[in-house]
């Protein structure tokens, strides 16, 4: 059975189901990670858990410890990691309150620390990133939302922006052009960082909102938290579903 890590995003500082065990927070060469990392039981099953912002959402995307945060989740033990995302939708398919277990990424962000390989810790990595998500881990998550009878949309491309501001229309138009069905802020460097652990790693995105400009009107943050609350118990459901399939 490989162990399974849970990122948290935005709406998700914590896990009501969580059965807590203990806290831990293993050093890093980065610093520390976001948060302390969260050992409990979901469904009956271990799962490691660690808030992406923060335990009080404090950081924002360009900010986030990500190679702390990886480096952290390996050193406890986890072997599979599934990145939640709170994203915009921007094709039809993937409206407000849609689940989407996308499958491509493009990266828009700049000045982060992308890479373990800085070259100061010896050989230049090269990754293979054709297919930037584990595939096993990506069939899944949809085999256990289709256990647990709930919709979840099969692929689709995330673009990743810099934030913390929300993009402009045209921005979102861009990104459009360039194929991408869903915009979040903290898809990269995330998703590289895991493969160059060698860590399983899959993103679950619930759409909050509308993209700008693909909606009248201006993006209001009461939207997107009653969005975010309206996505919640379906998105617990299913990795309870996804730990009882080990």
């Amino acid at each position: 059975m490989s162990r399974l890590a849970v990122i948290g995003g935005s709406g998700f500082a914590a896990m009501p189901g969580l059965q807590v065990l203990d806290h831990q927070q293993p050093d890093t060469p980065y610093g520390p990670a976001s948060a302390p990392v969260t050992r409990g039981l979901l469904g009956g099953a271990e799962l490691f858990f660690l808030p992406r912002h923060g335990t009080g959402h404090s950081m924002p995307p360009h900010r986030i410890h990500y190679r702390a945060n990886l480096w952290a989740l390996k050193a406890c033990g986890a072997e599979r990691v599934v990145g939640l995302a709170a994203v915009g939708g921007i094709g039809g398919a993937f409206g407000p309150r849609v689940l989407a277990v996308p499958d491509q990424i493009i990266d828009y962000t700049y000045g982060r620390a992308h890479s373990f390989s800085d070259g100061d810790q010896g050989e230049v990595l090269h990754i293979d990133f054709t297919r930037p998500y584990c595939e096993d881990l990506r069939q899944a998550l949809l085999r256990a939302a289709r256990d647990s009878d709930l919709a979840v949309e099969d692929g689709g491309t995330y673009g990743a922006t810099q934030g913390p501001r929300l993009e402009t229309a045209a921005e979102i138009m861009r990104l459009e052009r360039d194929g991408c069905d869903l915009v979040g802020m903290t898809g990269m460097p995330e998703a590289a960082l895991a493969r160059e652990l060698g860590l399983c790693y899959a993103c679950f995105a619930f759409v909050v909102n509308w993209a700008a400009g693909k909606a009248s009107g201006e993006i209001r943050m009461e939207e997107i938290e009653t969005n975010v609350a309206a996505c919640s118990a379906r998105i617990e459901r299913i990795l309870t579903a996804l730990t009882g399939a080990d």
